[in-house]
């Protein structure tokens, strides 16, 4: 294969692209409505399109046709056109020909182990990764956070939190959500860190805060709103260097590739 063919190839190959948070959304003009936050309505404008294509995943929950409710109004005020891969009772679509036509898929919290269990059972992963390897933004938060990458800390088993460990793995690293509001989830995830039940490098989201993936780098951090750099929410990096758990924050608007 010429040098030339390679550099043609991988011109026109797609950025792979993943916004994994513990957000995504604010309140809404009345009771029990909901709102895109500022980085979702980012993660929209950056698709390019004028009415993004974006499909639904509420596996985690159940397909709680509440939860759909509320989202479907959220992301149609802002000018989308939604749609929705549903597992129960049976696939509503066929996933990969449903997640490749979208411009932005958005995964819902709940339980990651569930999640995980039904996606590897109807060959979700599969199609998630055909997605995000043609130029789907994939994203979600919590349970939809974990899932793209090798694992994490989850409360799927009960109030006391544990490890996921087989997540889709699009991006090498482990993950932590909620990360500044439930007490668990920090000491656990430096604990997995370190017994290395996790790989060597992770990264984490206080609550409506979330990390950019281009290809396989961390590379910005991001918001619903805005927030102050120094003293609000912000993101991790948890890592096992000499032996030992060192943790770096980032605050919102930090380059975390410089």
């Amino acid at each position: 294969m010429s040098i030339v063919y390679l550099h043609l190839l991988k011109r026109d190959m797609p950025t792979k692209r993943i916004l994994a948070t513990s957000g995504g959304f604010v309140p809404g003009p009345v009771q029990r409505s909901a709102r895109l936050g500022t980085m979702l309505l980012d993660a929209l404008s950056s698709t390019g399109k004028t009415r993004p294509r974006v499909c639904l995943v509420l596996t985690a929950t159940g397909d709680d046709a509440s939860y759909y409710a509320l989202l479907y109004e959220a992301f149609n005020a802002a000018g989308c056109d939604v749609t929705e891969l549903k597992l129960f009772t049976q696939p509503s679509a066929d996933p990969e020909e449903r997640l490749v036509g979208s411009d932005l898929v958005w995964v819902g919290g709940g339980s990651v182990a569930n999640l995980l269990t039904l996606w590897d059972l109807h060959h979700v992963g599969v199609a998630m990764r055909a997605a995000w390897e043609s130029g789907t933004i994939m994203s979600g938060v919590s349970a939809g956070s974990l899932c793209w990458h090798v694992g994490g800390t989850t409360d799927s088993f009960g109030p006391i939190l544990q490890a996921v460990t087989n997540g889709l793995a699009l991006v090498p690293y482990g993950n932590g959500v909620h990360y500044d509001s439930e007490a668990q989830r920090r000491p656990l995830l430096h604990e997995l860190v370190a017994n290395q039940t996790l790989p060597s490098l992770c990264f984490a989201t206080d609550d409506h805060v979330g990390i950019w993936y281009d290809d396989l780098e961390p590379t910005r951090v991001v918001a619903d709103s805005e927030v102050d750099a120094a003293t609000g929410p912000g993101a991790y990096k948890v890592e096992l260097v000499n032996g030992a758990v060192v943790e770096t924050r980032f605050g919102v608007g930090s380059r975390l590739s410089d």
